[in-house]
């Protein structure tokens, strides 16, 4: 391990730039700042000036071309706030799409079951499972599910087609007042381009019978002008049961001006379906098996994901009202098969979680300058609603995708309305705050569908959320920030009108808290070191009341003590010249569980994350990005006494390019290091096997890995 992190070393030591851009309601802004454009720039002036898509990116709007390596000094209302450019995200190479999350600090990205599912999170000590706690957004849509089949939180961000994305806004804690559910730990806010940039098209194949295909392009129609793209691929992975993971992604978006006021209407389909290798035991590897095998060859599963959204913003001479209204339909029928034949040592455990849902939702928001006591400021009202109507949220139990019987099935109506007030107030040359409130109401509505009423049942609970922050100088090209706030997350609505135990009913069960209190704080420092030269410390700690979950994989309810958790996040940038750029992002945590007899670890909660990266080219010519990746060892069980393997791997992408087409490959997992991408500590028993047995299972990361594509523009 000493050889890989000197090596890891040898990539980040040199790392000194960090410019962290923001995407919240910060104190920050006022100043405007103008920066140059980086590498692979955006090959049309047909692109639209900055919209304001929520308060958290309203510090934004001064920016032009904004990215992790240019400074915000004077803008920025937290250390560790950022924004990352579409150039930042292209330059990237990644394995799976929910990769792109990982431009955040700190954020590690894995799977543990197939391609077409929800990623595995990590973040701020948190093991976010598929998204608890770390809210994801696509413009104004929210991606995370709220009483979801498989999971509280769930964000699947196969929907998304990666080159629409002009940029990436990135918070972190529960310090802003737009940010409600989900979004502890932190956000990240996808804003899709207006009109494409350029129009092109572009194949990619790869090992493993990888195939990609995208086409997308922007024309002039009527008053506006309509976008439209279109994503195929396909991939079997390097697992003995293939995987046979088909994507299909389209996009539409046509947008118009009149006056002050800008327009646009978005439509996104996506339909994927796959079949999946679940982590695996260890036992299995050690009697023989492969690494890349399997026990139960019918997991796996499909989903789909439309949606239609109308966005208008009026810009007035004073301020800014913004409307977002959206509506879509998702979908997801599961199969897996954790414990093998724990449970039903002769049709086996594999179960079938299914979540067929309608979902709504509306934002308005209205921005205006304003002065008190002489001093100026801005002040931001908004509100916020969505709506699940949720047709079956179940759990059966299956063999070979074949229903056996029922543990839970329910129909759930879901909502919340919430209101948020921001006032920021520049208090002097080197002083600016940053106050807000949110209120949330929420509204549980559950009925049984398999037998249980004493399940089916009602609830509302309502929370209020303070904020704060501040911002000190800049003093020598330094600021300071202080931060505090209250958030929470939501639980299950079946697990809050939880009676009885599923699925026979008979032993009586006490439902959870419908919505769990956090509270988090965070001091920090940015500094630009020297021309082109910057970076970030923040010190945080976040305390969480309980948690809490619904268990989608057992029908049930978990019940976890309160926990704390603490770190440090350290981010360097350096740009040396226009074509040469270096990063370094470190982020150190540790997670308990608090108020308990015994000290007592948060299971998978990661406590050393390291990501460093080179990138070099024009606009035209040779270009290349090697990256690399460390989480360490965590703990597997609560006392310790078992944890998991490091990680340590490198990614590299090289081409070259000309106005009319780009040539490029990807190497991942360049030195095919035999890591695991996830494990975990359980029981589970084999066929055959006269007991259970408690050990490690895991999911291997994929072996070295080669793509080449082409993409031609016109």
């Amino acid at each position: 391990m000493n050889l890989r992190l000197l090596l890891l070393a040898g990539v980040a030591t040199p790392l000194a730039a960090f410019a962290q851009d923001d995407a919240s309601s910060a104190p920050g802004e006022l100043p405007a700042v103008v920066v140059e454009s980086s590498p692979a720039p955006r090959i049309n002036d047909r692109a639209p000036a900055p919209v304001r898509h929520e308060a958290t990116a309203v510090v934004f709007d001064t920016i032009e071309v904004p990215g992790k390596d240019q400074s915000l000094l004077g803008i920025a209302g937290s250390a560790s706030m950022g924004r990352a450019s579409a150039e930042e995200l292209a330059a990237r190479p990644f394995l799976r799409r929910g990769e792109l999350l990982e431009v955040v600090p700190g954020m590690i990205i894995t799977q543990h079951s197939g391609g077409g599912k929800a990623n595995q999170y990590f973040v701020r000590g948190f093991n976010l499972d598929h998204g608890t706690d770390f809210g994801v957004f696509v413009d104004a849509m929210p991606v995370n599910q709220r009483s979801h089949g498989h999971g509280q939180g769930y964000a699947d961000l196969n929907f998304l087609i990666p080159e629409l994305i002009e940029t990436l806004d990135y918070t972190k804690g529960p310090y802003f007042a737009d940010l409600g559910d989900f979004t502890t730990a932190g956000s990240a806010r996808f804003r899709l381009h207006d009109i494409i940039p350029r129009g092109s098209a572009s194949f990619d194949v790869g090992e493993d019978d990888y195939f990609r295909f995208l086409f997308m392009d922007s024309a002039a129609l009527g008053d506006g002008t309509l976008s439209t793209a279109f994503e195929y691929s396909h991939y079997d992975g390097p697992w003995v049961l293939e995987e046979d993971f088909e994507r299909f992604n389209a996009f539409v978006k046509y947008r118009w001006e009149s006056g002050v006021n800008r327009y646009s209407i978005t439509g996104m389909s996506y339909h994927g379906k796959w079949t999946a290798t679940d982590q695996i035991p260890s036992r299995f590897v050690a009697g023989g098996g492969s690494r890349f095998g399997f026990i139960d060859p019918t997991a796996g599963g499909d989903s789909e994901r439309h949606s239609l959204s109308f966005d208008w913003v009026h810009e007035g001479d004073a301020s800014t009202t913004e409307v977002n209204v959206y509506v879509g339909r998702y979908a997801l029928d599961l199969y897996s098969n954790f414990t093998y034949f724990l449970d039903d040592p002769v049709d086996g455990d594999q179960f079938n979680q299914v979540d067929d849902r309608v979902f709504a939702g509306l934002r308005i928001t209205d921005t205006r300058d304003n002065e008190i006591f002489g001093r100026e400021g801005e002040f931001i009202l908004g509100f916020q609603s969505h709506h699940d109507w949720i047709g079956e949220v179940g759990l059966h139990h299956t063999q070979a995708r074949q229903r056996l019987d029922t543990i839970r099935s329910d129909e759930i109506y879901e909502s919340n309305y919430s209101a948020f007030a921001n006032q920021k107030l520049v208090l002097s040359d080197w002083l600016k705050i940053n106050a807000g409130v949110r209120a949330d109401l929420y509204h549980f509505d559950v009925t049984s569908l398999s037998g249980l009423p004493a399940n089916s049942g009602s609830d509302h609970a309502a929370m209020v959320s303070p904020k704060f922050g501040a911002v000190f100088g800049p003093w020598n090209d330094t600021e300071f920030f202080v931060n505090w706030g209250g958030g929470f997350h939501s639980n299950d609505a079946r697990g809050v009108t939880l009676s009885v135990e599923p699925p026979a009913g008979l032993v009586p069960a006490t439902p959870v808290d419908p919505l769990v209190r956090q509270w988090g704080t965070e001091v920090g420092v940015r500094s630009q070191l020297a021309e082109g030269l910057t970076s970030s410390l923040s010190l945080w700690h976040l305390k969480s009341a309980s948690e809490l979950i619904y268990v989608g994989d057992a029908g049930t309810n978990e019940a976890g003590p309160a926990t704390e958790r603490y770190g440090i996040e350290w981010t360097t940038y350096w740009s040396p010249s226009d074509w040469l750029h270096f990063d370094s992002e470190l982020a150190l945590s540790e997670a308990r569980y608090r108020d308990e007899p015994v000290d007592r670890f948060v299971e998978n909660a990661v406590p050393v994350a390291l990501s460093a990266g080179i990138t070099a080219g024009r606009a035209t010519g040779p270009y290349g990005s090697l990256r690399s990746r460390y989480f360490s060892s965590r703990p597997l069980t609560a006392d310790g006494s078992v944890n998991s393997r490091d990680s340590l791997v490198f990614n590299l992408r090289t081409g070259y390019r000309r106005e009319k087409w780009d040539v490029y490959v990807e190497v991942l997992n360049l030195f095919d290091t035999d890591a695991n991408d996830i494990e975990y500590y359980y029981e589970s028993q084999l066929f055959g096997e006269a007991a259970s047995v408690e050990e490690v299972h895991f999911h291997p990361m994929e072996p070295r890995t080669i793509r080449t594509g082409v993409r031609v523009y016109w």
